[in-house]
């Protein structure tokens, strides 16, 4: 029974990220970076808070967003796809090492 509940706060969780995820690309549009912003923000509050299953892969997971990032990528000419891809790794990897140093 732990894993149903288990499951279903990390669905309630990601039902918050997306709307969260929602509400700014309203506010700031849903091009490459706000998106970009997004994603690197879940990575850095991933890295600083490392939280358990309803904050990191619910709310987290559901806030920050591959499906946008795989479209956007096909959508793209090639330099700007490969472009946007070595940007959105590397300051996602980042963002997410700055957020685990500062929580050391």
């Amino acid at each position: 029974m732990p894993k149903l509940w288990e499951g279903m706060s990390v669905g309630a969780g990601a039902a918050v990220g997306a709307c969260a995820r929602l509400a700014l690309t309203m506010q700031f549009g849903d091009g490459l970076w706000p998106i970009l912003a997004i994603n690197m923000l879940g990575s850095f509050l991933m890295g600083r808070y490392r939280p358990g299953p309803f904050w990191g892969t619910g709310v987290l997971g559901g806030f920050t967003t591959f499906s946008a990032f795989a479209v956007m990528l096909v959508d793209a000419p090639l330099p700007h796809a490969v472009t946007y891809l070595t940007v959105t790794v590397v300051g996602c990897v980042a963002a997410w090492l700055v957020g685990n140093r500062w929580a050391s």
